[in-house]
């Protein structure tokens, strides 16, 4: 659909909500054949979304099918054979105080929840959390991102007729749009983009203490010392930072590294850029575009703000920044200032391992960092001593594909995790159940009234010890 008007958002909700108090997304079949839609439509309109993807971001098609269309395969497969363990009840320990009882932790779905998502990965992180979302047995509104308006455009037209429309509806458009959802009450909201928006979303989901999930961003930093190899380590860091073109939530912000170390990583990262994207990256169809014109012109204003050492070079006709190394970069920069969101990576050099966790901790929690050290040292000193989402050792952005690691930030980076069983607990209700029998009735014996000399004992010499 088109953007959706503001008096019909309430309608649509009302809709959702009607239908799962029906009860039609509890059943496990009607999960599971929700997430095998969702595979089916992936996997054969994948040309479709591909053009889209590229449409809104020049991205490749392979770079789309690794980062997106893949991905979505790759999670909803994880899910679809985790499921009924998810499902299942666990049975949990009753002290021997409370004895002879039974109790068990019953997930049970929240209700409607609207999953709002971000122009940078329009695709995968619109459907994504959607995974964990049908997989708990919620019914869901997608809100993708205007500024995505092809891939946004699909979604809307192809999820309706491949997943159940009964619990599951797209709603398109702005700020408007998004401003009448939010005035709307859901059971969960989960947001990814940046912490001007999550604060505004934050602030909404308050009045109707609505649980929220934000996945936002930060300036993520790689470390780098002289005992790893630099050529491979640079291979690395330049795949990492310049896929999307540096569109990316968890890509390397900036490096630290001492002086002489970076000097000579600066030519290792010249040759993989070439390496990976040739001599004309403008032309390299597998290097994407800036999302739009006032990104880019954000992005270019940053350029002076080091020694340029590898590329440099852009486009506004294309939307088009090569991959840009800096050097020399001042660490009260305008460019060390906000996360970069773009192909630029400046190199900031501090004196001593001490100065880089000082650097740091001394600013807002990443989405991630990276290390590139072999010194067991210094990595216990960046795990014990540093606060961020992820940390990755020698490689940044795959803790993303490892569904049993829960993905999410800390502080301004983000509240709340997901991906694999966590997708699935975000969205659902741990309920505690215990089972008593009234007959033999040791409450009466133990912890009701009248309170003998006997029970005062008992409360405080062995009920403490039994619990």
């Amino acid at each position: 659909m088109n953007a959706t008007a503001a008096n019909q958002v309430s309608e649509i909700v009302a809709g959702l909500r009607h239908n799962f108090d029906l009860g039609i997304t509890r059943p496990e079949a009607w999960r599971r054949a929700q997430l095998e839609r969702m595979r089916t439509l992936l996997v054969e309109r994948s040309s479709d979304f591909e053009r889209a993807l590229r449409v809104d971001l020049g991205k490749s098609a392979t770079e789309a099918q690794i980062t997106e269309i893949g991905f979505l395969v790759a999670e909803i497969d994880h899910a679809l054979a985790q499921l009924r363990r998810w499902m299942r009840p666990r049975r949990v320990r009753v002290p021997v105080g409370l004895q002879p009882a039974a109790a068990r932790i019953v997930p049970e779905p929240l209700g409607v929840a609207l999953v709002i998502a971000p122009w940078n990965y329009p695709l995968m992180l619109a459907l994504s959390p959607v995974v964990g979302a049908l997989a708990a047995g919620n019914a869901v509104i997608i809100k993708p991102s205007e500024l995505a308006p092809a891939t946004s455009a699909l979604l809307a037209q192809l999820l309706p007729d491949a997943i159940d429309r009964r619990a599951v509806a797209v709603v398109e458009g702005g700020v408007t749009e998004t401003t009448a959802l939010l005035q709307e009450k859901f059971d969960h909201i989960f947001y990814t983009g940046n912490g001007r928006v999550g604060r505004i979303v934050a602030r909404a989901a308050a009045e109707q203490l609505t649980p929220i999930t934000l996945e936002l961003g930060g300036k993520s930093p790689v470390y780098v010392d002289d005992t790893v190899p630099l050529a491979d380590s640079a291979k690395r860091i330049v795949w990492g930072k310049f896929m999307n073109a540096g569109q990316t939530c968890v890509a390397p912000d900036y490096v630290l590294g001492q002086p002489e170390t970076l000097s000579r990583l600066a030519p290792h990262l010249e040759r993989a850029i070439h390496d990976l994207y040739g001599s004309a990256a403008a032309d390299n169809p597998d290097y994407g575009r800036i999302v739009n014109d006032a990104h880019f012109d954000r992005l270019v204003g940053y350029l002076g703000d080091g020694e340029i050492v590898a590329g440099g070079g852009h486009d506004p006709s294309l939307r088009h920044i090569d991959p840009t190394v800096l050097a020399g970069v001042a660490h009260d920069s305008a460019v060390m200032k906000d996360e970069i969101f773009g192909p630029i990576l400046p190199l900031v050099e501090v004196e001593s391992l001490d100065a880089a966790l000082a650097f740091v901790t001394a600013r807002d929690k990443p989405l991630a960092a990276y290390v590139f050290s072999d010194d067991a040292a210094v990595r216990d000193r960046w795990e014990r001593e540093t606060s961020s989402g992820a940390l990755g050792f020698g490689v940044p952005v795959l803790h993303l594909a490892t569904p049993e690691l829960p993905f999410g930030g800390v502080g301004e980076s983000g509240t709340g995790a997901y991906h694999g069983e966590r997708s699935f607990l975000i969205f659902s209700q741990e309920k505690a159940v215990l089972s008593k029998p009234l007959r033999p009735d040791t409450l009466a014996a133990t912890i009701m009234p009248p309170y003998t000399a006997a029970k005062q004992t008992l409360a405080r010499r062995l009920l403490p010890k039994l619990m």
